[in-house]
């Protein structure tokens, strides 16, 4: 594949996508395609967070390539990475997946241990609806 370099180590790996992806969302598998979308909330297959835009192939009317891209490249730990928190949390507070691809705080009894996908490293902690760091532990 022209233009597509999979790196498999020590460097964010390359997936197509199913669905339209921004940079900074959090992926998840999907099942169906087996390639990536956003994350969806309580997803325990995130493989991290998307380092730019993407499109699935075919979809994308748009003449500037940068932007019709259908490969998505995924950080994962050990990366500390700005996202967006759908919830309040606290420098330190672990995080699980929320809709589209943002993250929330892990919630004793209704999150499980297997939905964490970092912690909060955002000094201060980070209000809902803003960007804020995360140290990926996926």
């Amino acid at each position: 594949m022209s233009g597509v370099h999979y790196t498999l180590q020590h460097g964010p790996d390359t997936v197509e996508v199913s669905a339209a992806v921004t940079g900074g969302q959090l992926v998840e598998v999907d099942g169906t395609t087996g390639k990536v979308k956003p994350a969806g909330a309580g997803a325990v297959d995130v493989l991290g967070v998307a380092a730019n835009d993407a499109n699935p192939a075919g979809s994308d009317t748009d003449t500037n390539y940068a932007n019709a891209r259908p490969h998505v490249a995924i950080y994962y730990t050990p990366v500390d990475i700005p996202v967006t928190y759908a919830g309040a949390a606290t420098f330190g507070q672990k995080l699980v997946a929320a809709a589209d691809g943002e993250v929330t705080p892990y919630t004793a009894g209704t999150s499980t241990f297997d939905q964490i996908v970092g912690v909060c490293t955002e000094p201060g902690g980070v209000a809902a609806g803003a960007k804020g760091r995360i140290r990926l532990t996926v």
